[in-house]
């Protein structure tokens, strides 16, 4: 599982065998959500409050191109 960030005490990772498109797990405790990244949207939740996921929304959107390029690094595509 890479992590690609944590921040306020969400982890922002994915798993080593993930498909496309392009997408990010959530994970604080066992809490967990899934959402993909163009367009920013959610896809899985598992106890994220409304509250949450608007702001774990926003952090997806202001890291859109470092998610992608750990994506895209990890999976050694270059699209």
């Amino acid at each position: 599982m890479p992590t690609i960030f944590i921040l306020f005490g969400f982890r922002f990772l994915f798993y080593a065998n993930d498909h496309e498109p392009i997408h990010v797990h959530v994970v604080k405790g066992k809490i967990r959500a899934k959402f993909t990244i163009s367009p920013v949207e959610l896809v899985e939740n598992d106890g994220l409050k409304a509250s949450e996921i608007k702001m774990v929304e926003s952090v997806i959107e202001e890291n859109v191109e470092v998610i992608s390029e750990h994506w895209n690094k990890f999976f050694n595509n270059n699209t």
